[in-house]
């Protein structure tokens, strides 16, 4: 039996319908529950204390819970209530939201912002609270809520799409952020009968859609046996599946050749190619691959001789008596040592030399870590000498730019985009930089 002892959960929205629902199945099973909701109309409009009364459904069932009757957009308050209750979170699933429906046509900037600041801010501002507490504690699960109004668009809730959607891809940015930390980050798009939804369903169809059929979905994605972040899933009437974004091969115009060539008949003529999405090459997870324009870029930018050059100032020092003395980066590289072996090698195929740098002149250090040959190797490069094997790709980086890299809080992509992180070589091999950062040393 799955459980949630000494875990403590935000429920947002709870006094009703799904979220109340969701409230109930964590406590339940263990969770104190921090049973947030305005107590407004669906329109966000009033308010009420029904907050209270899934409190003591809560309690009458042996549970421990606590009301909260803020309104979501301010998360500090929320996150406050289950710290001065309970000492910490754990887990926050952002149920809460309204809606103002009606054709973009007739649509007043009043119902795109009122709609937008409940759903997308609030989600935000609930989980900007709690994220350092879930940094510091190295765990946390959130459960985002989208709906098919916003993975797939619906005749007059455009103000209520885009702000699902656009809790799709904050949940994806905290998934790879939390990632090193234990925070796992998901999104639940439910059907259920509702006060939302009863506005535009069947009575008969409200009545047997009940909002327990989606608890125990939303459940699992709370518990720490969960196996995934950064997913999507639909779930209703005893239906659960998972919705996952797929990106065809496509098509390459040689940026290295001829203008000409950049035309839009060129798109046109190959179009089916283009949009094919029953080749083999079928990318089901773009954005964990290794594919797309950035690829391109980089792999123009090493064939035609334009890579970043390699800018390295070092000072002449006395030859430290530790490998990487005075670097923080060298416990990146021992723990390391840890993560890498023949699974490694044959993903990466490649030596790479990391030259890490103090950044404000001090001490400075080189690791070459091999990936090409046998179970692989790590090791510190002494000042004046040679490396023993051929470097496929160098990489320049201040100390601290890498260890937030090794943690999580600084994505390769970014740190290349912004200056940060300077390649010389394989450009192939920068795009498996993630494979070398999977432990989890408390750095």
């Amino acid at each position: 039996m799955l459980r949630f002892d000494g875990k403590v959960a935000i429920v947002t929205g709870a006094g009703n319908g799904l979220g109340k629902a969701y409230a109930l199945m964590l406590g339940s099973r263990g969770a104190k529950v921090v049973v947030n909701d305005l107590g407004g109309s669906t329109d966000g409009t009033g308010s009420s204390r029904v907050a209270d009364k899934v409190v003591e459904e809560i309690k009458a069932a042996g549970g421990e819970a606590t009301a909260n009757y803020d309104s979501v957009v301010e998360g500090e308050k929320l996150v406050k209530t289950a710290m001065d209750a309970y000492g910490r979170i754990d887990i926050i699933v952002n149920n809460a939201g309204i809606l103002r429906d009606v054709s973009f046509a007739k649509m007043s900037e009043k119902d795109w912002d009122l709609v937008n600041l409940v759903h997308l801010k609030g989600t935000y501002a609930v989980c900007k609270a709690a994220w350092p507490i879930m940094r510091k504690q190295r765990y946390g699960r959130i459960v985002n809520v989208t709906s098919t109004s916003g993975l797939y668009g619906n005749f007059g809730q455009a103000n209520y799409a885009a702000a699902k959607m656009g809790i799709v891809g904050f949940s994806f940015t905290l998934a790879k952020e939390g990632a090193k930390r234990n925070i796992k980050c998901n999104v639940i798009a439910p059907g259920a009968g509702s006060r939302m939804t009863m506005q535009i369903m069947p009575a008969e169809m409200v009545k047997l859609w009940k909002p327990e059929f989606v608890a125990p979905m939303v459940t699992y994605l709370c518990h720490e046996s969960v196996p995934v972040s950064g997913k999507v899933f639909e779930a209703g009437g005893g239906w659960y599946a998972q919705v996952q974004w797929a990106r065809s091969e496509g098509i390459n115009i040689d940026i290295k050749g001829d203008a000409k060539s950049f035309c839009p008949e060129a798109i046109r003529d190959r179009w089916d190619e283009l949009t094919d999405f029953e080749g083999d090459k079928l990318e089901l997870d773009p954005s964990v691959q290794s594919g797309g324009t950035m690829t391109q870029i980089l792999e123009a930018m090493q064939n035609s001789g334009r890579a970043p050059a390699q800018s390295v100032k070092t000072r002449a020092k006395p030859k430290p008596k530790t490998a990487g003395a005075g670097l923080k980066s060298a416990a990146v590289f021992d723990q390391m040592k840890n993560s890498i072996g023949p699974d490694v090698v044959k993903r990466m195929k490649g030596t790479i030399a990391f030259h890490v740098t103090h950044g404000s002149g001090g001490s400075s250090g080189t690791w070459i870590v091999d990936l090409k040959h046998g179970d692989g190797s790590i090791t510190f490069l002494e000042k004046g000498k040679k490396p023993s094997t051929k470097i496929d790709m160098t990489l320049t980086i201040k100390d601290r730019d890498l260890v937030d890299m090794a943690s999580g809080d600084l994505d390769g992509q970014s740190a290349f985009m912004a200056g940060k992180l300077k390649i010389k070589g394989n450009m192939g091999l920068a795009m498996k930089l993630g494979t070398l950062f999977k432990s989890n040393a408390k750095l």
